[in-house]
C-alpha cells in the first residue's frame, strides 16, 4: 500500500501562484509514476501532469502546459507542482495519485493506483 498526502492549496488571485506538494510513504518502489489530477464541481477528473520515478519522463496537460511544473525530490518522497500564471478555471480540488504502469501519455485517473484525499485551490478575484 502507498499513502499519499497532498498540502499546499489555497486561495489565490488570477495570475497568482502555488505549489502544491504530495508526501508518499508506505511501499513507494511499488509504484512507477506520480501523477497530478484535478477535479472541478460537476465536471469529471482529468490529468494535469505527471512524472516518472526517475524524473526523467514527465507530460502535461495541454491546459497547463508552459504555466505548471512537476518536480519530485525523492530523498523526502514528496512531488510537487508549481502553478504559475493561474487562472480562474484552474480552480478545482487536486489530487496526486501513484500508478506501477501507464501508457505514453499517463495522464487517465484509470491508470493510477493509490490516490490522495486532495488539497483545494480556488483561484479568483
Amino acid at each position: 500500500q502507498v499513502q499519499l498526502m497532498e498540502s499546499g492549496g489555497g486561495s489565490v488571485q488570477p495570475g497568482g501562484s502555488l505549489r502544491l506538494s504530495c508526501a508518499a510513504s508506505g511501499n513507494t518502489h511499488s509504484t512507477n509514476y506520480m501523477g497530478w489530477f484535478r477535479q472541478a464541481p460537476g465536471k469529471e477528473r482529468e490529468g494535469v501532469a505527471r512524472i516518472s520515478s526517475a524524473g526523467t519522463s514527465t507530460y502535461y496537460a495541454e491546459s497547463v502546459k508552459g504555466r505548471f511544473t512537476i518536480s519530485q525530490d525523492n530523498v523526502k518522497n514528496t512531488v510537487y507542482l508549481q502553478m504559475n500564471s493561474l487562472k480562474p478555471e484552474d480552480t478545482a480540488m487536486y489530487y496526486c495519485a501513484a500508478a506501477k504502469y501507464i501508457t505514453r501519455v499517463g495522464l487517465s485517473p484509470r491508470e493510477y493506483d493509490y490516490w490522495g484525499q486532495g488539497t483545494q485551490v480556488t483561484v479568483s478575484s
